[in-house]
């Protein structure tokens, strides 16, 4: 193989790693979520998780979609918020 064609070879290698990176993170996302609901815990503002996950599908970013940086750094900042979630007072529900 030439060298552009081992670059292009590299490059795709990598931007399937990132792509099963952020798609693992979703996946732990929407987990995360399901298992707060379940548990009776708060999940944070709808807007948090609905965000990343649009952000993730949509193909405006702030980075071009092959590099995948900005996605998984969206994704991690949205279970962060997920897991930092605080226990609702007793006879309390979520709306």
């Amino acid at each position: 193989m030439d060298m552009p064609t081992t670059l292009l070879v590299l490059a795709a290698a990598v931007a399937v790693v990132l792509l099963a990176v952020a798609v693992g993170l979703l996946v732990r996302l929407v987990r995360a979520r399901r298992t707060l609901r379940r548990a009776g815990l708060p999940t944070g503002p709808r807007w948090v998780f609905w965000g990343a996950v649009a952000y993730l599908v949509l193909p405006t970013d702030l980075l071009p979609d092959p590099v995948y940086l900005d996605d998984i750094g969206v994704l991690l900042l949205a279970l962060r918020s997920l897991r930092a979630a605080r226990p609702l007072p007793p006879g309390t529900t979520e709306p």
